[in-house]
């Protein structure tokens, strides 16, 4: 039977050094802020912003809700982004996506400052990433992944990795992150032949397939590390479900995350550890 790696653990080791980080910026004179901007009343929104207030509210970070209309227009969109960056109060900006057909998602990842970028959607963020250098901040998912792997006393070095899904959201950016730990990394995607036997020869196998309980037994080896990053709804069980098979894996694997309560639980506190972060880095020492 597999390990469980719960992200419930991970949170409060993540919770634990934020809080002490944000009883020292206190001390400064600093309050750790993050900006909310959301558009229209997705429900899917509207849900991860309340998880997101919540979580800041647990550690102590203040949360700005910026809610804009549904048919808000460019230009008013780019100024409360603008008015974000100017304002010194603000360490950290989340901006849910994707945006309304309408609006320019590039043009708001242009303006968006890098160092208040929490989430990791700008081309300065991903540049850090894939350079290795400390400007900006990865995708939060991506970062979960690795948090997991850390917490769990996962060591990276020479193993050979697998990533499903090439997203700039979780699988490029994990994957860098994964050689930056001197992992061997493989990506696979919907145009690479026989994926099952790839991701058999992995030790470490990282699932952002975006398919619901696509990821069966002929992917899985004993002894592997699988990181499901997928939540997806299952009419038919009537609960959230992984990109991963579970039962399937459950029986091979070494390790494996739950879903839910899994990569999941751990983003939501990395976007705020990130937001602490950001604050610190304001600190003229």
């Amino acid at each position: 039977m597999a390990q469980i790696l719960k992200g419930a653990d991970v949170v409060s080791a993540l919770n634990a050094k934020m809080i002490t980080r944000i009883d020292e910026l206190k001390e400064k004179g600093i309050t750790a802020t993050l900006a909310i901007v959301r558009i229209g009343e997705r429900a899917d929104d509207v849900s991860y912003e309340k998880t997101a207030t919540k979580r800041c509210e647990t550690v102590g970070v203040a949360v700005k809700n910026i809610v804009l209309p549904g048919d808000v227009n460019q230009c008013e969109l780019m100024q409360n982004i603008i008015k974000l960056n100017d304002d010194d109060n603000v360490h950290g900006v989340l901006l849910f996506r994707p945006l309304p057909a309408h609006l320019s998602d590039e043009a708001v990842r242009e303006i968006l400052k890098t160092e208040k970028d929490i989430d990791g959607i700008t081309d300065g963020s991903l540049a850090g990433v894939f350079s290795g250098s400390n400007n900006g901040f990865a995708p939060c998912t991506a970062q979960a992944c690795m948090e997991i792997l850390k917490f769990y006393d996962i060591d990276c070095k020479g193993k050979r990795a697998v990533v499903i899904g090439r997203s700039l959201v979780v699988g490029k950016p994990v994957a860098m992150m994964l050689m930056g730990q001197n992992a061997t990394v493989t990506v696979c995607h919907t145009r690479t032949v026989d994926i099952p036997s790839t991701a058999r020869n992995a030790e470490i196998l990282i699932v952002a397939a975006g398919q619901p309980e696509s990821i069966t037994k002929e992917y899985f080896s004993p002894g592997q590390i699988v990181i499901d990053v997928g939540i997806n709804w299952n009419d038919e069980k009537g609960k959230l479900v992984g990109d991963v098979n579970f039962e399937d894996a459950e029986s091979i694997v070494g390790a494996i995350t739950p879903v839910p309560g899994g990569v999941g639980t751990v983003t939501t506190s990395v976007l705020v550890s990130h937001v602490v972060e950001a604050a610190a880095k304001t600190v003229i020492t």
